[in-house]
């Protein structure tokens, strides 16, 4: 599971907590995983980074201290925050001879289909003109209320880590590994050198954020690994601090805790799984069964529709699956109960569009 010599795409997150000492950046820090990253490039693997810091460091500029809660105050210290982070990641890997490219993305930039695509070949061509691309999440404009947010850069990490077919990606945290049990609450646990699969128990039983600055914790990163393991990407999860880590790990060594790649599913069904629906269509049993044995979904099939969605957006279906509608909300609940024939009188169109989603639009959950 640790032979990592065909990988030649790389995501690397480094946490809050593993980039500050105190309150301030780390610049010797910086400088390591500078050198370190150098050495994969010239070794011929790409490398993305996934870089916290940003609100904290805002906030050390403000003289704020302590975990910031309110949203407001949290986008502006990224505001404040953010330039000074790539200033110091700027001048560090310019020493090393690499350029780096800000990459700023909110959630809503991964759900909708056109922005995605935009986004990947952005990062594409960074990569072709040997830039270094380093993410962060928008925090000035991003909020959880409003549905735009990550949360956290663990599930930003691998959503990009999925984005662009990475084939590892390393969380950098203040955790060493993955325990068998709680180690905060069991002087007994212990680490695990490999785990094959993450299962709803190991979420359930994760704990939150533990500390001051960082927003993650155990939960979020079991997630991550979970939306990278759909796209064939195997995940990494190991104290930031260790010498010379990401070398290391590239090489085989038993650093921190692997986990396994899951099912590798097609980019775009990857997209379709992880995005956030919009809405949700409740059909029968019947066509429930239609779509499990890979057949399209036809309207006639439909009981009800929940939420407020437009054609082409990602729906789910009666919380077994997602697809992509080819019908708005406002078009499938005037067809409810109406005979497919009546679709083009009753939309108006020329076109008799039966079909919801064919086949290869739909994407059930495991």
């Amino acid at each position: 599971m640790r032979d990592f010599t065909a990988v030649r795409r790389v995501v690397v997150k480094i946490g809050t907590n593993v980039l500050t000492e105190g309150d301030h950046i780390d610049r010797e820090y910086i400088r390591s995983m500078a050198m370190q990253i150098k050495g994969l490039r010239d070794a011929g693997t790409e490398v993305c980074l996934v870089s916290s810091g940003a609100i904290g460091l805002g906030a050390h500029e403000l003289g704020i201290h302590g975990r910031v809660q309110d949203v407001v105050l949290r986008q502006a210290c990224a505001a404040v925050g953010q330039p000074l982070l790539m200033q110091v990641y700027r001048d560090i890997f310019r020493e090393n001879g690499i350029s780096i490219g800000q990459v700023l993305v909110t959630r809503e930039a991964f759900d909708n289909r056109n922005s995605y695509v935009r986004l990947r070949n952005a990062v594409e061509r960074l990569l072709d003109l040997e830039v270094l691309p380093i993410f962060n999440e928008n925090d000035s404009v991003a909020t959880a209320e409003i549905g735009t947010a990550f949360g956290d850069n663990d599930q930003l990490s691998a959503q990009v880590a999925s984005g662009i077919d990475a084939g590892l990606l390393v969380l950098l945290s203040d955790t060493d590994a993955y325990y068998d049990r709680d180690p905060r609450r069991h002087p007994d646990a212990a680490p695990l050198d490999s785990v094959e699969a993450v299962t709803l128990e190991m979420v359930e039983s994760a704990g939150h954020a533990g500390s001051s600055r960082g927003t993650g914790g155990m939960r979020t990163k079991l997630k991550a690994i979970q939306i990278a393991a759909d796209g064939g990407c195997r995940v990494v999860l190991a104290h930031g601090r260790e010498g010379d880590v990401l070398s290391r790990i590239l090489k085989g060594e038993r650093v921190g805790t692997v986990f396994a790649a899951r099912r590798n599913l097609k980019n775009r069904s990857r997209w379709l799984l992880h995005s956030a629906p919009r809405g949700q269509i409740i059909v029968d049993d019947g066509a429930v069964e239609a779509i499990k044995r890979h057949n399209s979904l036809l309207v006639t099939g439909v009981v009800t529709v929940e939420g407020n969605f437009d054609s082409g957006d990602v729906v789910m279906v009666n919380d077994v699956a997602k697809l992509v509608s080819a019908f708005s909300s406002r078009e499938l609940a005037l067809l409810i109960g109406r005979h497919s024939s009546e679709i083009p009188s009753i939309l108006g169109h020329d076109v008799d569009r039966r079909f919801i989603a064919r086949p290869e639009e739909i994407v059930f959950f495991e």
